[in-house]
């Protein structure tokens, strides 16, 4: 008997809810088609400074996962508080979605950039991979970097979207 037998999916999920993170959307482009694909994610982390390097989990047999991997870039998207709605979208397995945003892309970019969702969009090129369980965590070097406004986060935890305390940002309103 492995030990987390005993850990059901529910149990497992009510643990992680206690634990808020920002909410981000990682997005690619399949250049064969020109066609763009993304999906919200916040199991987003920071591994290295050097080389400056971040981790994303993505669900294996997702099709922004295939996409990520055979073009080896992808797009970190940070989302601002006012994105709400873009986290559902991008949630939702939407068919049309990125015909409800403003993106913009370019050959130098790991993949589209959601200019009025994120307040700032990490590119990153894939250096690693690893699948565990029902997921595929893949580590991307990050080798461009764009902000668009001051960061004011958007979080998620206890099963629901939360703003960034005004009280918890530094003098200036987390301008750099």
């Amino acid at each position: 008997m492995n030990l987390s037998d005993q850990i059901t999916p529910t149990r497992f999920r009510t643990l992680m809810a206690g634990f808020p993170s920002g909410v981000a959307i990682l997005t690619v482009v399949d250049t064969a088609s020109g066609r763009p694909w993304g999906m919200t994610c916040s199991a987003v982390c920071a591994v290295s400074l050097s080389p400056p390097t971040l981790l994303v989990c993505v669900r294996v047999g997702s099709p922004t996962l295939d996409t990520m991997l055979r073009e080896g870039t992808f797009a970190v998207n940070l989302l601002h508080d006012g994105a709400r709605s873009a986290a559902e979208l991008f949630a939702s397995g939407a068919p049309h979605r990125f015909e409800r945003v403003r993106w913009e892309h370019a050959a130098d970019r790991g993949g589209p950039h959601l200019v009025e969702e994120a307040h700032t969009v990490a590119d990153c090129a894939v250096s690693g991979r690893q699948v565990v369980g029902s997921h595929t965590v893949v580590f991307g070097e990050v080798y461009g970097m764009r902000q668009h406004r001051a960061p004011r986060p958007l979080l998620y935890g206890l099963r629901r979207y939360a703003s960034w305390p005004r009280e918890a940002e530094p003098p200036g309103g987390g301008a750099p």
